[in-house]
């Protein structure tokens, strides 16, 4: 009797891909009921492969709304993870967190050919106007240029900030290269009245597995409230809700 090694597998590990692979069909992220029903896995195994699926990073959960989906590992391993790991969808609940937790104004901005742009706002106080909306493209000298202007890894991203350099004077260029090299260092970038008179914002950059730029998380307020002092609360906040963003994308720092 012979044995065909060729045809020898670890049925756990199986198991395990199998969760991956219904959590990767669907369009939605999944909650641990959906998963025990489609899966007909016992809950205290249902438990444990979860757990290790999620430790290992192949698997994300989200704290709010305890579902599951794929994880940055995936991402890292170059699988089709797009439709769970779309940065506007993955950042809204934080954003809302976020305004909730400093009563401040939070904006998603990503990279256009034509510099940062809006992508989402969440805002607690609706009658606080912080002179953008979805669309609006944010000049250089804002927090969220100064962050894109300092982390301009890309070749569109280096003509648009080729371009604003253009406009500046010769104060606000060493001003520009001031922040450029506290962002650097503290992983936050201030502004004053860039957009609106007497309102203040502060960026924080939201980073993926390989280090590249994926946009800023943006908080804005005015200025009595929210100063810029990178020890103010809001501040710790905006810096912690990025990173653990960053995490989801696969950064590790």
């Amino acid at each position: 009797m012979s044995n065909d090694k060729s045809n020898a597998m670890i049925q756990s590990l199986q198991v395990g891909m199998s969760i991956v692979d219904l959590i990767s069909s669907k369009e939605q992220p999944l909650k641990f009921t959906e998963i025990q029903e489609l899966t007909g896995i016992t809950k205290s195994n249902l438990y444990k492969y979860l757990n290790t699926l999620t430790h290992l990073q192949l698997l994300h959960r989200d704290k709010k709304n305890g579902t599951y989906m794929l994880g940055s590992k995936m991402i890292e391993y170059g699988r089709s993870a797009i439709g769970h790991q779309d940065i506007i969808s993955i950042t809204t609940p934080y954003l809302q967190e976020l305004s909730q937790k400093t009563s401040l104004t939070a904006l998603l901005a990503v990279g256009t050919p034509n510099g940062p742009v809006v992508a989402n706002i969440w805002n607690t106080n609706h009658l606080f106007n912080i002179g953008a909306q979805i669309g609006s493209q944010l000049p250089i000298l804002s927090a969220t240029g100064k962050v894109f202007s300092a982390f301009h890894t890309t070749t569109f991203m280096d003509d648009w900030r080729e371009k604003e350099l253009k406009e500046l004077n010769q104060n606000d260029k060493e001003h520009l290269e001031t922040a450029e090299e506290e962002v650097l260092q503290n992983g936050i970038s201030f502004s004053n009245e860039a957009l609106v008179q007497n309102v203040t914002s502060a960026a924080v950059p939201v980073f993926n597995y390989k280090k590249d730029l994926l946009g800023t998380i943006t908080l804005i307020g005015f200025l009595q409230f929210f100063p810029q002092d990178i020890d103010h609360p809001a501040s710790q906040q905006l810096l912690a809700t990025a990173k653990e963003v960053s995490r989801i994308f696969g950064n590790k720092e």
